[in-house]
């Protein structure tokens, strides 16, 4: 509906091509919203198409600047209260409800009662989140942001928030670089008068995804020489994680086994992951992994007796 408001009429076509649905879908969801109450209405040939009674308003045109960017949060209620959002969420999921036909109230009902995102990650404690809400202004608005962080003050331009498992991230440019700062040891927060211009092609989501992967790549510094059988190869990706396990293998020998160069965490961590493939893994550098590999075959045979 509030597609057509204060539009001439669409066509059922352009509807379908902007919703990627059915033109037959659209024409059943014109009829439902008919079927409500709604003036809405179709017309054939040229100048033809779907359309709304002019100056007819949804109930949801109503919602306060809040309410709308509330919207996005529909669904994440942790996430809501975290950001002191709460009740702009719920009302405007209420006037969203209301503004709905029937038998798509329904839907939306039964959804939002039988599916919930749980946000926090299992473990671990609560971080203090005091500083967030003024982060978020800072991010919103634009203005610089100085603080302490780790028993140093910077000031950094606020370029977006992210949480992950639970944790609040703030993503800040600080001397021509892009960092990541978590929220909890935010302290002393302070928002400056002036404001910065925010970079054209800064993108959230792609920069998070390539920082993570990074930094997924950054904790792999220790190198190991395997054989694997391929039983062991199938399950590598599980053991190890698809990113180091993502490594070329040499020819395979007789009983279609494979050598390989792994890049581990630690070896420390290399022992504890590749014990995991059992007899299918037999480690042939460094030596004092294979003595740890050895010496942990041996003990359980020991107690295995």
């Amino acid at each position: 509906m509030l597609r057509l408001q204060g539009s001439p009429g669409v066509v059922a076509d352009q509807l379908a091509d902007e919703f990627g649905v059915s033109v037959r879908t659209i024409y059943r969801d014109v009829a439902s919203l008919s079927a409500a109450g709604v003036p809405i209405w179709t017309e054939s040939g040229p100048g033809g198409g779907i359309h709304l009674l002019d100056g007819w308003q949804s109930k949801l045109s109503g919602m306060t600047d809040d309410e709308t960017s509330a919207l996005m949060l529909l669904g994440v209620p942790s996430i809501a209260a975290d950001l002191g959002r709460s009740d702009a969420v719920g009302s405007a999921g209420a006037k969203l409800l209301r503004t709905l036909p029937g038998p798509l109230r329904e839907s939306a009902r039964l959804w939002q009662d039988r599916i919930l995102v749980d946000v926090p990650g299992w473990f671990g404690g609560v971080d203090d989140i005091s500083a967030l809400p003024i982060v978020t202004s800072a991010v919103l608005v634009s203005r610089r942001l100085r603080f302490v962080y780790r028993d140093r003050e910077r000031t950094v331009e606020p370029l977006g928030l992210v949480i992950k498992a639970g944790v609040w991230y703030l993503v800040a440019g600080m001397n021509g670089r892009t960092l990541s700062f978590r929220v909890g040891r935010i302290k002393n927060t302070v928002i400056e008068d002036d404001s910065f211009t925010r970079p054209v092609d800064f993108d959230l989501p792609s920069w998070w995804a390539a920082s993570m992967a990074e930094f997924d790549r950054s904790l792999l510094r220790f190198d190991c020489q395997v054989r694997l059988s391929p039983e062991g190869r199938r399950r590598l990706p599980d053991v190890v994680g698809e990113l180091a396990a993502a490594v070329e293998v040499g020819p395979e020998d007789d009983d279609g086994w494979v050598g390989a160069w792994l890049k581990l965490e630690s070896e420390a961590v290399a022992l504890s992951q590749l014990i995991g493939l059992g007899a299918d893994v037999e480690v042939l550098e460094p030596s004092s992994l294979r003595e740890g590999m050895r010496t942990v075959a041996e003990q359980m045979v020991l107690r295995h007796r």
